[in-house]
């Protein structure tokens, strides 16, 4: 019976191990691939507020790979606080094996303010946290394709 766990055991280790991991270049074009015409339709919470997870939405036309650090510009639709804006915003996303995590620190967006944020991308599905000066909570909901 040993021997069996240990070639299972054996066989699971060499199947991991010949796996091919994708290549930066590869996760870039999966990843602009797959955030053209997506919505984000969720909800987000505010920290220390007893209230019902507010409803969000944000629209993204499409990313783009800014040079060789971790730039991305996301041209995306926004409604926050009654605004309904699109504008390209430069964004550095971070890679956590092939999850991909935006990452805002004290960001200006203009007109509607500067924000923080960290933001998991997981298959169809997205979570995070969010600050708006001293105000922050979390935000979380799916990711669909958008009828053109």
């Amino acid at each position: 019976m040993r021997i069996f766990i240990a070639l299972a055991a054996l066989m699971v280790i060499s199947h991991n191990l010949l796996a091919k991991e994708p290549t930066k270049e590869e996760l870039f074009k999966s990843f602009e691939a797959t955030m053209k015409n997506v919505r984000f339709s969720g909800h987000f919470t505010v920290t220390g507020k007893d209230l019902v997870p507010a409803k969000e939405t944000y629209e993204i036309q499409n990313v783009q790979k800014l040079g060789d650090g971790d730039l991305w510009v996301f041209t995306a639709r926004v409604k926050y606080g009654g605004k309904d804006v699109t504008l390209p915003m430069p964004l550095p996303v971070k890679w956590v094996g092939r999850i991909p995590v935006i990452t805002m620190d004290n960001l200006n967006l203009p007109g509607l303010g500067t924000f923080s944020a960290h933001v998991v991308i997981d298959g169809g599905k997205y979570a995070g946290t969010w600050a708006h000066g001293k105000v922050g909570g979390h935000l979380y909901g799916t990711i669909s394709k958008m009828s053109k």
